[in-house]
Order: structure tokens, then C-alpha cells, then sequence
């Protein structure tokens, strides 16, 4: 089937401008990323994500004035030597921006032996760049009047799925001619992520020289609260955990869920994957552990700093000593197999 470009709109003058149209956009969504590790990098990257009501949910009147007098003033230069740590100084941009461009990359090749030169593919931030309207407003110009959104999150949170899904409908908001839409839901429980997930957990355990006592499964925390308030999160996680241990075969106390990333006074998600990997070591003699987080598509931050430096570190003052951290699924070719299934089906008739 051809695709309409640079046409004529029926019936009108013929100075009408010439307008695309008659292709399908496939708009990959992740959490964001700072443009550099400088301070007012780190500012302005971290006041739009710590200013998002779906993230922190205070009322601004209490939280605006925290966070502007005192969080952005100090917590800048934290996180941005995190960021130093792990940054791609060769493509002078974050490890999550050079994942996300090639999981991209892999999507748009399979997006074009499926459907040819159909669906056009890109991605884009809920925070910093590239905007969620930028690449929304691009789509539209290169001729998408049908949009598939995708969240690259496998478990549903307010904090993480919903928050992109709001960005996404205030573009169009602001669009004279809105495209049709559709979003991809949460996809924690779907068998091609789970056996994705075990091929990596097998190929991980296979290359170290000491197997692991226990797998740590830890998902990114939010607070309990959400979880008492409707947030199906928590469940979607422990589904998760539980399926990739019978995918795997294993019994039940060879793997455990944990929740890292606390942050602020409140509870949250228990255990937490810090005290729980040195409670592993201390309490239970387990010298020898493996940690996933199936929560994240691509390697990030709390991944390659968080996971990899201070959950490590905790484990090894509380005696630990073998530690392998077990890399998210990135733009392994049965990852990316596993995502362009579901984009297949969730473009079912609008594209065949």
C-alpha cells in the first residue's frame, strides 16, 4: 500500500498549504535525563522531575518552598558527581540517552522489515530533552496522523506510566489537529519481557565464576501510601519476581523483591534493597548474590550508580563478597524481539 505525502487536502483552494499525512508515529517514552552534570544541568533537570505532582505529591504550598530553597540548592552537586560517574564523555550525554537512541535504532529496524516505511519511530524524554511535545509536533509534520505512545516502563506507577501518558495528552492539547491516539499499557506479566529477563538471568549465572546464593529482584520504590491509595505498582512487581522464578525454576527463596531509591521522610516499598542486601550477608550468610531490576528498561542512574556502587558497597561492609550486578535488558535483540511484538499488536488495524 502507498502512503500519502505532501497532499492536497480534498476541496481545497489550491494555495492551500500542502499537508502529510498517511503514516503511523511509534513514540518510545522513558523517564529523562540531565544535559550535562553541571549544576544548573542538574537544577533545571531535577526541579521538572521533583516539581511533577505524580512523583511528589505535596501540596506545592509545603513542597515548592523545600524544594527550591533547600533541595535544589544542595542536591544538584550530589547527583551530579552520581552522573559524572557513570557519564558517556565520548557522546557527551547520559548511559539512559545512549541506550534509549539504540533501542530506537533497533525498533525502527524491525518496524521496517514488518511494515516497510509505514511507522515512523522515535523517542522522547517525560523530563529534560527530547520533550514529549517536540517529538509529538515532529511526528505530526513528517505526516503520523496516528500516534502509538509507548512507556517504557514494564509495571504500571502513577510515578512512572501515568506521568508520561499526561505529557503526552497536554501536547496534543495544544494541537489545532490532533492525531489519533493509542498508548501501550504496563507489560510486567507479558511471557516475552518474563523469558527476556530469565534469558539474562541465565546467561549471567553462567558467566560467573561463583553462583549467586540468592537473585535480588529490586524495583525502583515509591511510597507505601500509593500502594494503600490505588497505585497497582507493588502487585505488578511481586507478579513479575514471581514469574521470572517459575520461568526460571527455581524455588521460592532463591530469589527475593526488594525497593531501592527511598527518598524523603515517609515510608516506602519494603524492604528496601539496601538494608536488605547487607541483612542477605549478615544475617543469612548469603556471600554471594546477583541483583536485577526488572523495573527499568535501560540502564540508568539507579542502576549503574545506585546498584552498582551503593547497594554493592552495603553488601560488602555487611561481609558479602561476591556481587555481579545483572544489566537491564537495553537493546538485546530478544528485548527489543520481546517490544516490537507488543508494538505489533497494539498497532493492529492501523497497520497490517
Amino acid at each position: 500500500m502507498n502512503m500519502m505525502t505532501d497532499t492536497s487536502l480534498p476541496h481545497a483552494p489550491a494555495d492551500h498549504p500542502k499537508v502529510r499525512m498517511g503514516k503511523v508515529g511509534l513514540l518510545l517514552a522513558n523517564l529523562g535525563t540531565p544535559d550535562n552534570y553541571d549544576y544548573w544541568s542538574m537544577r533545571r533537570y531535577l526541579g521538572e522531575f521533583l516539581s511533577d505532582r505524580r512523583v511528589i505529591d505535596y501540596s506545592p504550598w509545603l513542597w515548592q518552598p523545600l524544594l527550591q530553597g533547600i533541595i535544589l540548592t544542595k542536591r544538584p552537586f550530589s547527583s551530579g558527581a552520581a552522573y559524572k560517574s557513570i557519564w558517556n564523555e565520548d557522546k557527551g550525554e547520559s548511559p539512559l540517552a545512549t541506550i534509549t537512541k539504540a533501542q530506537t535504532a533497533a525498533m525502527a529496524e524491525r518496524m521496517r522489515e514488518m511494515f516497510g516505511d509505514r511507522v515512523v519511530v522515535d523517542y522522547c524524554m517525560r523530563y529534560g530533552n527530547p520533550s514529549t511535545k517536540s517529538k509529538v509536533e515532529q511526528m505530526q509534520a513528517a505526516g503520523c496522523t496516528k500516534i502509538v505512545f509507548f512507556p517504557l516502563y514494564p509495571q504500571y506507577a502513577g510515578a512512572t506510566t501515568a506521568t508520561a501518558n499526561d505529557q503526552f495528552f497536554r501536547a496534543l492539547m495544544q494541537m489545532k489537529w490532533q492525531p489519533s491516539v493509542r498508548t501501550v499499557p504496563a507489560y510486567s506479566d507479558d511471557p516475552r519481557y518474563i523469558d527476556a529477563l530469565a534469558q539474562s538471568v541465565e546467561r549471567a549465572y553462567a558467566a560467573a565464576e561463583t553462583e549467586p546464593d540468592i537473585l535480588v529482584c529490586s524495583y525502583h520504590g515509591v511510597p507505601k501510601r500509593y500502594l494503600m491509595e490505588g497505585d497497582p505498582y507493588h502487585c505488578q512487581c511481586q507478579k513479575t519476581t514471581r514469574l521470572l522464578r517459575e520461568r526460571l525454576g527455581w524455588a521460592p527463596e532463591k530469589i527475593v523483591t526488594t525497593f531501592q531509591s527511598k527518598f524523603g521522610p515517609e515510608e516506602w516499598l519494603k524492604p528496601y534493597t539496601v538494608e536488605e542486601v547487607a541483612r542477605l550477608a549478615e544475617e543469612e550468610g548469603k556471600k554471594n548474590i546477583a541483583v536485577i531490576a526488572p523495573a527499568f528498561s535501560a540502564d540508568c542512574i539507579e542502576t549503574l550508580e545506585e546498584i552498582n556502587e551503593e547497594i554493592k558497597e552495603s553488601f560488602e561492609e555487611a561481609g558479602g563478597e561476591h556481587f555481579t550486578y545483572i544489566p537491564c535488558l537495553n537493546d538485546d535483540p530478544v528485548h527489543m524481539d520481546a517490544l516490537a511484538a507488543i508494538v505489533r499488536e497494539n498497532l493492529a488495524g492501523w497497520v497490517d
